[in-house]
């Protein structure tokens, strides 16, 4: 009896998945601390009101998604459209790459893997986007610019390249190197980062992060496991991008419904920030009407000249994917989502932040139709540490004064909440109308151009073992050390330590050690951590059995 009640349990939680699985939905707790967020500390909420000119209720979809702004985003009566971002070109016209497939489709919504890709213009950001030809075939587009003025779309399993947008595209494959990693969820869902000196940054489905020269070759698997938050989720959707402060990295959790927000300064160790990155109920109007969408997916952001996303584009859809049948009255579109890009800021005090800093020095940059010295509420400010600052803490301003069209705000240093850990602080406040007002700033005396020192698995023969170490860095390295131990269980045993030397950017390197003479054995299967350091500071990490 006892093993028939284990059988039904069995059956039973299976039968839940597989519900939940169908139902697209599952209810997910949050952490009870989000409670006491204060607004400006979550991502969703620099959401701002969507645009258009045409409301109505003479299109297709579910009773809770009309009317709506069908001159918003892309959408039609023939043709599905998912996911997509958005490029200007040097006349002023906006260009959406888009996936799509004919609504009439036998398999409705699940024609998704046949998908084409769509050329889709307006002269507007928030849309319409008309379709002006098809690209080819593939799926989740996104496109990027490398510094040789080329474009590359990249689609699931290959890429697309042209040298004008409006030009002819040439299908190829990317080339990807695990160096030994492994891929956690395939290599789908790719989004990419261009950095400073013009090399890139990627992010695959799984959490993956990889870099490559020139965004063309061939990328390289630096991390041996994913860079998401250790939560409840099933994830997809990464979208990576850079600003002239931090890099970013959002991911969705499909089933969940909930999206989480991460930064990082390197691009390769990342903090996960509290509260939602965006969830069901974002897409709102100017009077509070919302457009409710089922689902929220594949998130591409149009930045500005820093960086800063000024607005979403999400792929929606109006009711639960396997209900969008042929010939119904179900589909799906792109939707613009105006984004609040925060604030221009800098910290003019020359030695690095901390707990004895007597006061900071914050300079509050003009904008265009932003007028700092009259346009924020002073007494709202809030600054520090994003920990701080996101639950109502932080250290409140003390003096300030106009400086050129800028204005300098001086807060009092004591409660600011910065440690070594930070590389940005955060500001939120009000502005004289009562808008939120956020924006960060990076930290007098830290790096932001770092050697990323990444090993491969040893070889070993004879009595040595052998390393490739390459720096995927943007900047020379300095000498290091290298330290390989053997992992059994909880239980480590140093096998052979050694230097390693100066490497400049994507520089490369076989370092030869001598295995410890300790009675160590070693064979095919045994599992190894390659530790890169300097001193008492960790570079690298590289577990062999991740």
């Amino acid at each position: 009896m006892k093993k028939f009640n284990t059988y039904i349990l069995v059956l039973i939680v299976c039968l839940l998945s597989f519900q939940s699985l169908i139902a697209q939905a599952e209810d997910r707790s949050r952490p009870e601390e989000w409670k006491n967020l204060v607004p400006g500390a979550r991502l969703m909420d620099l959401f701002l009101p969507m645009e258009g000119y045409v409301y109505s209720s003479e299109t297709w979809g579910a009773n809770n998604v009309l009317p709506r702004y069908i001159d918003n985003g892309i959408e039609d009566f023939i043709w599905s459209y998912w996911g997509g971002n958005i490029k200007q070109d040097e006349n002023g016209k906006y260009h959406l790459f888009v996936a799509g497939w004919l609504e009439n489709s036998d398999k409705g919504h699940m024609t998704w893997p046949d998908s084409y890709v769509f050329n889709t213009v307006s002269d507007s950001i928030q849309g319409p986007y008309k379709p002006i030809n098809i690209i080819g075939s593939g799926h989740n587009p996104e496109i990027f610019q490398i510094d040789d003025g080329r474009y590359v779309l990249y689609v699931i399993d290959g890429r697309y390249v042209s040298n004008n947008l409006n030009g002819k595209w040439e299908y190829g494959k990317f080339d990807f190197n695990n160096r030994d990693r492994k891929i956690i969820e395939g290599l789908s869902n790719i989004s990419f980062a261009k950095r400073e000196d013009g090399s890139f940054i990627a992010v695959d489905r799984g959490g993956g992060i990889w870099v490559s020269k020139d965004g063309l070759s061939q990328y390289n698997l630096i991390t041996d496991s994913r860079v998401y938050p250790n939560v409840e989720g099933r994830f997809e959707d990464p979208v990576i991008w850079k600003d002239h402060i931090q890099y970013h990295l959002i991911v969705n959790d499909w089933l969940g419904r909930i999206a989480w927000y991460l930064r990082s300064k390197d691009g390769i160790n990342w903090v996960t920030d509290p509260g939602e990155a965006y969830a069901p109920g974002i897409a709102v109007h100017k009077d509070g009407t919302e457009e409710d969408w089922f689902k929220y997916e594949r998130l591409k952001f149009y930045q500005d000249k820093f960086g800063r996303p000024i607005q979403a584009n999400f792929a929606v859809i109006d009711t639960i994917k396997w209900e969008d049948k042929p010939y119904d009255n179900h589909s799906s579109k792109n939707i613009s989502i105006p984004f609040n890009p925060g604030l221009l800021l800098e910290i003019e005090n020359d030695k690095r932040i901390t707990s004895k800093t007597s006061s900071i020095r914050l300079r509050i940059k003009a904008e265009e139709h932003f007028n700092p010295s009259e346009d924020i509420d002073i007494e709202s400010l809030k600054f520090g540490a994003p920990s701080e600052v996101n639950f109502g803490r932080g250290v409140k301003a003390i003096d300030s004064h106009r400086d050129g069209d800028d204005l300098i705000v001086i807060f009092d240093g004591k409660g600011n909440g910065i440690t070594e850990e930070n590389f940005t602080a955060k500001l939120i406040g009000k502005s004289i109308k009562g808008e939120l007002l956020y924006g960060y700033s990076r930290l007098p005396g830290v790096a932001y151009l770092v050697p990323i020192l990444s090993a491969r698995a040893p070889k070993f023969s004879l009595g040595s073992a052998t390393v490739e170490i390459q720096n995927f860095g943007q900047v020379a390295s300095e000498k290091t050390s290298i330290k390989i131990e053997k992992i059994d269980g909880e239980n480590r045993k140093i096998v052979a330590t050694g230097r390693v030397q100066v490497l400049q950017p994507f520089e490369k390197t076989e370092v030869k050690l001598s295995v410890k003479g300790n009675g160590i054995n070693i064979s095919e299967t045994d599992h190894f951590l390659v530790t890169i350091y300097t001193g008492n500071k960790i570079l690298s990490k590289f577990n062999t059995n991740q």
